[in-house]
C-alpha cells in the first residue's frame, strides 16, 4: 500500500512524487512513456518556478545555473512590434533536458519510478486500486498528471469540445538568437513562438521554434513561417536541428483539479493558452501543490475527502486566474485587425499597461 501514486512522469508529476517523497511519503511514479523525449513546449521556465525547481532539483545544477536567461517578450503583430520586460528575468531550458532531469531527482529522493506501464483503471474514492499494464498496485491517495489526452480523463468530462481545431507544432533550429528575448510572431489563425535555448547534444546556437495554429490555416512549420513576413524572412536563417514534433486538437477548458477524490495536476487539470509561456511553471507549480495539500492527510489529521476540498480551494485560488487572463488575452490578440488595433495602439503607448498583462499571466 503505497501512501500516493502519482501518474505521469513529467513536470507536474515528478515536481508531485519529490515533494511528497521528501516529506517521508512512499510514493510510486508510473509514467507511460520513456525518458528522454521531444515534446511540444515554449522551453520557459518563469522566475515565479525557478525557486520551485531549484528545490526539486538543487540550487546548482547545471539545467539552472547554464541556462539562458529571457528578460524581454517582443509581439510582431499588424507590422507593430510591442516590447516588454520579463523581470526577474525567466529561463529557458529544453524540455527533453528538463523531464530526464526531474526524473532522476524523483528516483534519487526515494520514489519508486517505472517508465513504460499504462495506467488502465482506477477503483475507489481512497484507498485505490490501480490496474496497469504491470499488475495492480493500492493507494491510499491518487495525482493524475497524465496529461490532456490521458483515458483517465474521461471522468471529468474529457478534454471538452472546440469549433476551432488548434495544432501543436515545435522543433528546435540552428540560428541567431536576436538577443535574450521570447518573440511571439501573431497572424491569422495562429502564432509562432521563438527563444534562444541550449541543447545539450550541440554548441551550434539554437533556437526553440513552438507554434499553435488552426489546422486550416497550417499544418507544417514550413506552411506557419510563411504566414507572417518578419517570420518568413528571419527563418530563412534557420537549419533545422530536431524533428518536429507535434501535438492535436489543443482544447481548452476551465480548470478542473479534482475528479472525485483523485487530484489532478498540469495538463491533467486544465491546458494553459500557450503564448503565455507559463505551462511548465504552472505544471511544477501545481504537482507540488497536490502533494503539499496531502501532507496532513498523510499523518493522519483529515480524511482523503476533505485533503481533496482543500486543494481544489488553494488550486481555484493561486493557479486558476492564470488560464482566465491568458485565455482573454490570446482571445483579444486574435480578433480581426480592425477591432485590435486600438488596443495595440495603447499597449504601445503605454509600456507599464504591456507589463501588467504579463504579470496578470503569472
Amino acid at each position: 500500500m503505497y501512501d500516493l501514486t502519482v501518474i505521469g512522469g513529467g513536470p507536474a508529476g515528478t515536481s508531485a512524487a519529490i515533494t511528497a517523497t521528501r516529506a517521508g511519503g512512499s510514493v510510486l511514479l508510473l509514467e507511460r512513456s520513456r525518458f528522454p523525449r521531444h515534446k511540444v513546449c515554449g522551453e520557459f521556465v518563469s522566475a515565479e518556478s525557478l525557486g520551485l525547481l531549484s528545490t526539486l532539483l538543487g540550487a546548482t545544477h547545471r539545467l539552472i545555473t547554464d541556462a539562458i536567461r529571457i528578460s524581454q517578450a517582443r509581439i510582431f503583430l499588424d507590422g507593430r512590434v510591442l516590447r516588454t520586460s520579463i523581470a526577474p528575468s525567466a529561463a529557458s531550458i529544453a524540455r527533453f533536458d528538463l523531464d530526464a532531469a526531474l526524473w532522476k531527482s524523483a528516483i534519487q529522493s526515494g520514489t519508486v519510478a517505472e517508465e513504460q506501464i499504462t495506467v488502465q483503471k482506477i477503483v475507489g474514492q481512497g484507498p485505490f486500486l490501480i490496474t496497469t499494464s504491470a499488475g495492480e498496485f493500492e493507494t491510499r491517495a491518487v495525482i493524475n498528471a497524465a496529461g490532456r489526452w490521458s483515458n483517465l480523463n474521461s471522468a471529468t468530462g474529457g478534454n471538452g469540445s472546440q469549433s476551432d481545431k488548434w495544432l501543436g507544432l515545435k522543433a528546435h533550429f540552428a540560428g541567431p538568437s536576436h538577443g535574450a528575448s521570447v518573440d511571439l510572431y501573431f497572424f491569422d489563425g495562429g502564432y509562432c513562438g521563438v527563444s534562444p535555448v541550449k541543447l545539450r547534444d550541440t554548441s551550434d546556437e539554437c533556437l526553440n521554434v513552438c507554434v499553435m495554429v488552426r489546422a486550416e490555416v497550417a499544418s507544417t512549420l514550413p506552411e506557419v513561417f510563411l504566414q507572417h513576413r518578419a517570420l518568413r524572412e528571419r527563418s530563412g536563417k534557420w537549419r533545422q536541428l530536431t524533428e518536429t514534433v507535434s501535438t492535436s486538437p489543443l482544447i481548452f477548458r476551465e480548470p478542473q483539479p479534482l475528479d472525485g477524490n483523485i487530484l489532478c495536476a498540469g495538463d491533467a487539470a486544465g491546458f494553459v493558452d500557450p503564448f503565455v509561456g507559463d505551462g511548465i511553471s504552472l505544471a511544477l507549480r501545481s504537482g507540488a501543490l497536490a502533494a503539499e495539500t496531502l501532507f496532513s492527510f498523510f499523518r493522519g489529521e483529515l480524511s482523503l475527502e476533505v485533503g481533496a476540498a482543500q486543494y481544489r480551494h488553494r488550486y481555484e485560488q493561486q493557479l486558476a486566474p492564470v488560464f482566465r487572463n491568458s485565455s482573454r488575452i490570446r482571445q483579444a490578440l486574435l480578433l480581426p485587425k480592425a477591432l485590435r488595433a486600438p488596443a495595440l495602439f495603447v499597449l504601445q503607448s503605454v509600456p507599464a499597461l504591456a507589463q501588467h498583462l504579463v504579470s496578470m499571466t503569472r
